[in-house]
């Protein structure tokens, strides 16, 4: 019995993960084999965005005073400071030295590839390589702030 319930619970989430693939596949068709970062921030879902951190979600919170895991709470973090959104969290030199402030256009270069951004850094993700799913994330994360 328990073998049934776990196929059947695998199979609601291929239906669910293949429902959100057809609306990504149709944008994807839309933008093109290499959209801009600003083409796929227009056509970005932040309903999606939000599954997608899920995987983000292993290391980093995203609630308003959430506590900092093996990385930095999120909340806030487009718009802020590189490397001081968290005042608890101790931030590498090399990520402190890139400076400047989240825009979209950063964080799309830090999803694809953080080592390539902040060689050095200590987080291990190697990246998303999709630039759909990235934007899809940074609308997400535009969606978690008390500011616009």
């Amino acid at each position: 019995m328990r073998r049934i319930g776990r196929y059947c619970a695998g199979l609601a989430l291929a239906a669910a993960v293949a429902a959100c693939s057809d609306d990504a596949a149709e944008r994807r068709r839309a933008l093109g084999p290499h959209p801009s970062p600003g083409e796929a921030l227009r056509a970005a879902d932040a309903g999606r965005g939000g599954r997608l951190f899920r995987q983000c979600a292993v290391c980093h919170a995203i609630g308003k005073g959430a506590v900092d895991r093996d990385g930095p709470n999120l909340f806030g973090v487009m718009g802020a400071p590189v490397a001081a959104n968290s005042p608890r969290f101790a931030y590498t030199g090399v990520l402190r030295a890139l400076g400047g402030t989240w825009t979209p256009e950063r964080m799309d270069a830090w999803l694809a590839a953080p080592a390539k951004m902040a060689p050095g850094t200590r987080m291990a993700f190697p990246g998303v390589a999709d630039p759909l799913d990235r934007a899809d994330i940074i609308a997400y994360l535009r969606t978690q702030a008390d500011r616009p």
